[in-house]
């Protein structure tokens, strides 16, 4: 299959601006997934803007600062032809590089935004993340602190990650919420428990994060022992051991349907995330995650894939059979929480 196509386009939420049908993660480009190539992430990004991408997502915590610092340039040459969203709310400790604590509280909030401003180098954010939930603060007093930076003109759209469908609605309350950002996949499908749901009654669109599954549903790899140290996929409980070898089993569907259509493993997997749009009717973005041009014109095509409602079905058993769970700690989720 061609991978030079561009992309369709959806809405950000019931009102929000026309933006490409999948955005481009780019926590990669800075950490976690081991040596990172600085003139190829580059011209990856300018590349995702000629296929069609208009949603850049980064956040504060990725490479503490560095995502964003790298992003600015980019984000300056492009200003008004892309959307930039970032994150608050995890804090790392400088000498201890697996520490992950949470902060929502006002005074947080706001120093955050002003330093994710200043480290992009843009006088607006255009969606603002509460990246995960500070069970210490209400979410109504968090959306009503990143309401008012709506009020004064730092943030255009605010986004929660990891909510339940109760605390969903308990922000759109307070604020109109414009996105949701969950990991969501043939791998993992929490999150139509109740975060769906609440999302389509809401008009709220649904911005897949790790729709291929940390890389494991393209058969890049099939247990974290083939990873480097620098990557902290060694660390998920669905990479590892048995569950790893269990896990590579359940892909032989994707195999099958992707020799059909003469596409990729990656390719099958995003035209599933894609085809969640129609099933829950819905606004789905899938962020994957690249650093290379070529993995992101395949990922760009795979919005143009098409499934069978018999391929589709082949795929539905996949979730439930999945060994070990996404974090080893899911209490910051919104599993963790239902």
């Amino acid at each position: 299959m061609s991978t030079t196509a561009t992309l369709p386009t959806t809405t950000l939420g019931a009102e929000g601006p026309l933006i490409g049908t999948q955005g481009l993660g780019c926590m990669g480009i800075s950490e976690f997934y081991g040596d990172t190539d600085a003139a190829e992430s580059r011209a990856t990004l300018d590349h995702a803007l000629e296929l069609g991408v208009t949603l850049f997502d980064t956040a504060d915590v990725y490479g503490s600062g560095h995502n964003e610092e790298f992003l600015a340039d980019f984000v300056c040459a492009n200003r008004d032809n892309l959307l930039i969203a970032t994150k608050f709310g995890i804090v790392r400790k400088a000498g201890d590089p697996s520490f992950r604590g949470f902060d929502n509280s006002p005074a947080y909030i706001r120093a955050s935004v002003e330093a994710s401003l200043r480290r992009l180098g843009v006088d607006t954010i255009d969606l603002y993340y509460m990246h995960r939930r500070d069970p210490r603060v209400p979410i109504e007093e968090t959306v009503a602190t990143m309401a008012e930076l709506v009020a004064a003109g730092k943030v255009r759209a605010l986004g929660l990650s990891e909510v339940t469908g109760d605390e969903l609605r308990a922000a759109h309350a307070v604020h109109p919420i414009a996105a949701v950002q969950s990991e969501w996949s043939l791998f993992s499908r929490d999150v139509e428990h109740t975060a769906v749901p609440a999302a389509a009654e809401l008009g709220v669109a649904f911005v897949p994060y790790s729709p291929l599954g940390r890389g494991f549903l393209t058969g890049a790899f099939t247990s974290a022992t083939e990873l480097s140290d620098k990557d902290f996929r060694k660390f998920q409980p669905r990479f590892t051991g048995d569950n790893a070898q269990h896990n590579a089993a359940l892909l032989a569907p994707l195999a099958t349907i992707a020799a059909a259509h003469d596409i990729t493993r990656a390719q099958v997997a995003l035209a599933w995330v894609h085809a969640r749009a129609g099933v829950h009717n819905l606004s789905v973005v899938p962020i994957p995650g690249t650093r290379k041009r070529t993995r992101l014109a395949e990922n760009v095509a795979a919005a143009s894939v098409r499934l069978s409602a018999g391929e589709l079905a082949t795929l539905e058993p996949i979730a439930g059979q999945v060994a070990g769970s996404r974090y080893a700690d899911m209490s910051a989720t919104s599993a963790g929480r239902e």
